[in-house]
């Protein structure tokens, strides 16, 4: 198993070891110890230009899945690409009264279910079924380890 992590951030900093670890626990509790995984990290800007190329909609997302196996010549360990906007997963955790982290670690899970053939946006079922695979891989791999460190809290270690 092979995890790519490329971090496109400036303002915040991602613990690129535990992001790895998370992102290979995510992999084996599907199923998929022996896949390819590139995962990316980026602000808001980059995620509008991609969901706007991508998808036709002209605003930022939480998160893009690239599948690969779905391309014209498909390659059976390169599982596809994840990208999550962390501005945006910032907003989402604080909405929801949970850590950066937790929210990362469930973008990330919610991505490599895209990956997967999972799509909430097919239908209600579908929604649903991927809900709860969503829950039962989260449960899984446990509580998520510090993956994001804001610039002001590794200034409070320092000082």
């Amino acid at each position: 198993m092979s995890v790519y992590l490329r971090v496109r951030l400036k303002r915040i900093a991602a613990r690129q070891a535990p992001l790895v670890r998370a992102a290979e626990s995510i992999l084996e509790a599907i199923g998929e110890s022996q896949a390819e995984l590139s995962l990316e990290l980026v602000g808001d800007g980059r995620m509008r230009r991609l969901n706007r190329l991508y998808r036709r909609k002209d605003r930022t997302t939480d998160v893009l899945a690239f599948p690969m196996r779905e391309s014209p010549n498909p390659c059976p360990t390169l599982l596809g690409d994840v990208v999550i906007s962390v501005p945006t997963a910032a907003r989402q955790a604080r909405e929801a009264g949970r850590s950066l982290s937790d929210e990362i670690a469930v973008l990330l899970v919610h991505g490599v279910l895209h990956l997967c053939g999972y799509d909430h946006e097919r239908s209600p079922a579908e929604a649903v079924r991927m809900r709860r695979r969503e829950r039962a891989v989260l449960k899984a791999i446990g509580p998520a380890p510090r993956l994001i460190v804001r610039p002001t809290e590794s200034k409070k270690r320092r000082g």
